[in-house]
């Protein structure tokens, strides 16, 4: 497997997050619709996906600069405080103040190397990569950021729709009913670094690239038609150096998966449900949800009981079974991960 990163640049609003096993069943169905950008097409390559995925894709993550070099805001782990920070302030007044600091930080700045310290990383609240963000843009959009505020890196917008009873010539009940859709909007000037794994005897970055630029030019995931998901592909890939395991205390995930059962001795998650549902032509059959899968959403923090286990450069596992209408279909449980060590 080779490492590449892709750098993306948001256009609109986004009605689904940008998370890695939903950016993979884009890529499917980009692949479906040209068998050119996998070896032997779409088909051939799910036949044995459970062994030997062709592409893993982590979810996006912004990328800011940070003290004078490129730096990858992550989300924070999910680890007890106790864990991540084990000194605790003396007094209880002082362990409350530290706390609701603490959980404004829902961010840490990984360095270029990719190597996680979480001793030594920096951890920010969403203010403050809002503000790393504005650095970094051109005058106009930081003028545009001043002029809002420029509070937060991620606002969470609710978007409202009707539907027009031509009888009526106006709103009612049922699906003439007004609702709201909820879209997530980065702040002006943000960037977005995708990491790709993939087989290099199954397809290259150009292909992925294609893939993904395609997306981005339809729109991606929930409300696609009405303008939701726009992104384009900023300069060219980039090739990165696997990061080394052997060092590492415990695995940091970078999209939601489904871990392999009795390889790791502790486990540190949010649960993730994945209430999927077919795109394309099949978004319009007459069945087009997935069974729902349980999974451990990116920023989990595993465990190996023996750290020469993890002989690839991803874990997790690759799921099938979960889909009436389409019996080929599959779900990408698995993660690019990061090597993460703490004195914890």
């Amino acid at each position: 497997m080779r490492l590449y990163e892709i750098t993306l640049e948001p256009l609109a609003g986004l009605g689904t997050p940008l998370k890695g096993d939903t950016i993979f069943g884009h890529f499917c169905w980009q692949a479906a619709r040209d068998p050119a950008l996998l070896d032997g097409g779409l088909e051939r390559q799910l036949a044995y996906y459970q062994e030997r995925p062709f592409a893993v894709f982590a979810s996006a993550f912004p990328k800011v600069a940070f003290q004078g070099e490129t730096r990858y805001a992550l989300k924070r782990p999910d680890l007890p405080w106790s864990l991540m920070f084990p000194e605790p302030p003396p007094s209880r007044a002082a362990r409350l103040r530290k706390a609701k600091e603490l959980a404004d930080r829902q961010w840490m700045l990984v360095p270029p190397d990719l190597q996680v310290n979480l001793n030594q990383v920096s951890f920010c609240s969403n203010q403050d990569l809002a503000q790393l963000v504005g650095q970094q843009a051109a005058p106009p959009i930081r003028r545009r950021q001043q002029r809002i505020g420029g509070a937060q890196f991620l606002v969470n917008f609710a978007q409202p729709h009707n539907t027009i009873n031509r009888l009526t010539r106006t709103t009612g009940t049922g699906p003439f009913a007004p609702y709201t859709q909820n879209s997530w909007n980065y702040a002006p000037g943000t960037t977005l670094a995708l990491l790709v794994l993939l087989d290099p005897e199954a397809t290259d970055v150009e292909k992925i690239s294609r893939g993904l630029e395609r997306i981005g030019q339809c729109g991606f995931g929930k409300d696609a038609s009405l303008g939701w998901g726009r992104f384009r592909l900023l300069g060219e890939p980039r090739e990165l150096s696997i990061p080394e395991t052997i060092q590492a205390a415990a695995c940091y995930t970078l999209a939601p998966c489904v871990p392999r059962q009795g390889l790791f001795s502790q486990t540190f998650f949010t649960p993730f449900v994945r209430f999927g549902k077919h795109g394309d032509w099949l978004a319009k059959g007459p069945n087009p949800f997935k069974n729902p899968v349980i999974m451990a959403d990116e920023g989990a923090v595993l465990v190996p009981r023996d750290p020469a286990a993890l002989q690839q450069p991803y874990l997790g596992t690759g799921l099938s079974g979960v889909s009436l209408s389409l019996k080929t279909t599959v779900v990408q449980g698995y993660t690019p991960y990061l090597p993460l060590a703490w004195e914890g």
